[in-house]
């Protein structure tokens, strides 16, 4: 019978280990070696050893420019975890409707994300979009937001902060009404205000959530690449290229799939790197009882 239940169990547990063997670790492993060669595609790769990392620490200014873009769009998971902190905790109240307004929060979580980048791109168009006409009724000139080196990253972090809203308030709101009640009745007892218990009480009990949060967040930060190829297209003047952007080029526009493979690793090494950190750091302010 145990023979019986082992052959089941690994008949059924093979549909993902060869999915995982086939299309997950052949390919990164392939991409390993890539990364140390020059390869087109069309031709046999070629051996260069680490000229490519050298090149992309050394030579490639442009690299350290997507970098400093793709931590600078970054700056929308802050932003975006603070205001869905507080929708989360305007949500946890017992009102008539909200459950309404609950699930309009969430909606834009499971619409298509590339019908909602379209109509972001539009939002901020400079001749006939939504926000400059609004800005407009209240007497202030909106900026070119798309085509302007300036405007156009803090878009894209204004689109990025309202893409996460609908999750991020969903967890958070889960974790609010894990919060103990009492543990607010008694300090409420002891005098203290409303804000030293949100400081004292709320953010420790809903730290691990915060934790997850921002871990997931910076992950899919570091990746995001169709929001910036609809709406700018890496421009302009690469100001909105992200390394995962730049990445895309190198592979499939100028046909350096060594030289992008090389690149890809070294995200994912840092990806990993500020995942530990994270990691660690949060012994210092993530409590689990």
């Amino acid at each position: 019978m145990k023979r019986k239940e082992y052959a089941w169990a690994y008949l059924f547990i093979s549909a993902p280990i060869l999915g995982f063997l086939l299309f997950a670790f052949i390919p990164l492993s392939y991409s390993v070696y890539v990364s140390f060669t020059e390869y087109s595609g069309y031709q046999a790769p070629v051996f260069t050893g680490t000229a490519n990392y050298v090149k992309l620490a050394m030579d490639d200014e442009l690299f350290w420019k997507t970098l400093f873009n793709t931590f600078y769009s970054a700056l929308s998971i802050p932003i975006g975890m603070a205001v869905a902190l507080g929708i989360a905790m305007a949500l946890n109240q017992k009102v008539r409707g909200i459950r309404f307004f609950r699930t309009m929060f969430f909606l834009p979580t499971i619409s298509s994300v590339i019908a909602l980048t379209l109509l972001w791109k539009w939002i901020f168009n400079d001749s006939y979009g939504l926000l400059n006409y609004l800005l407009e009724l209240i007497g202030v000139q909106g900026p070119a937001w798309l085509s302007s080196e300036t405007w156009a990253m803090p878009a894209m972090i204004i689109q990025g902060v309202w893409a996460g809203l609908g999750i991020n308030m969903v967890l958070y709101l889960a974790a609010l009404q894990g919060v103990p009640k009492s543990f607010h009745e008694a300090a409420e007892i002891d005098g203290a205000s409303r804000w030293q218990r949100f400081v004292r009480i709320t953010i420790p009990c809903i730290s691990p959530t915060t934790l997850y949060i921002l871990i997931t967040a910076t992950i899919t930060a570091l990746q995001d690449f169709p929001r910036f190829q609809i709406m700018t297209e890496g421009g302009p003047n690469y100001s909105t290229t992200t390394i995962v952007y730049y990445l895309f080029q190198n592979a499939f526009r100028y046909m350096s799939m060594g030289y992008a493979s090389a690149m890809a690793w070294a995200l994912g090494l840092l990806i990993l790197a500020i995942t530990l950190l994270n990691f660690w750091l949060s012994r210092r302010w993530v409590h689990y009882d």
